[in-house]
Order: C-alpha cells, then structure tokens, then sequence
C-alpha cells in the first residue's frame, strides 16, 4: 500500500527504556502510555525480540489523533544468569491508515510498500 504522506510522530510514556527488575522468578508487568500525536489516523503493532519471555497486551490497534492506549508490558520469569537478555527489545512500529478505513486493525498496512516507522524500548 503506498502512502503518500509519511506516519506523523508518536509519543511513549515513559520515552526511554523500562528495566524490569529482580526478582526474575516472577512475572512483571509495567505500562506505555502510547499517544498519537499527529493529526492523522494511525495504526500500530508491537514486536518482541523474545516472544517466550516478553508480552505486549494490546499488541496491535488504531489510534485517532490525539488518542493514547496504555499498553500492558510483561515479561515472564526466568532464569536470571542463564538467559541473555542484552538484546530484548519492544519495539512500536506505526503506520498512517488509508483514508475512510474503519477503525479496526489491518496487518496488511504494514506489509507491501507504505511507509511504516518505529521506535525502539529495552
């Protein structure tokens, strides 16, 4: 899907990184503010670089302009030591919608040749 105007900026609460911290052997869950700060419609996915340990809840949605979603970010108990976890990453990829789309995700405005940004969170 080709779009002609480039996705408008998003914002994250917090805008860095989350840690999660010891204990491992529990879950953890903390919370990203996510809020669309362009005018336009817009459509997000979240990825993980360990599906097994980290959870996004909602993983996917539509935001209006000016509209925000708290995502619920966990990540499951492991063995700390014996697990590398110097590259998880969440990552919030977003997308304008085509015009008059309704407001339901599509997985398909992120594949073909639109132009999608993101934004990395440790």
């Amino acid at each position: 899907m080709a779009q002609s105007v480039p996705p408008g900026d998003i914002q994250t609460q917090p805008n860095a990184k989350i840690v999660f911290n010891a204990p491992y052997d529990d879950k953890h869950t903390y919370h990203i503010k996510v809020i669309n700060s362009s005018a336009r419609r817009i459509g997000y996915g979240i990825k993980t670089t360990n599906m097994k340990r980290l959870g996004v809840d909602p993983p996917c949605g539509v935001l209006d302009p000016k509209e925000a979603v708290l995502l619920a970010v966990s990540c499951d108990a492991f063995a700390f030591g014996q697990e590398d976890t110097n590259n998880d990453r969440v990552t919030v990829e977003w997308t304008n919608t085509p015009d008059g789309a309704a407001k339901q995700f599509r997985r398909e405005w992120f594949q073909g040749d639109g132009m999608i940004l993101a934004r990395l969170r440790e």
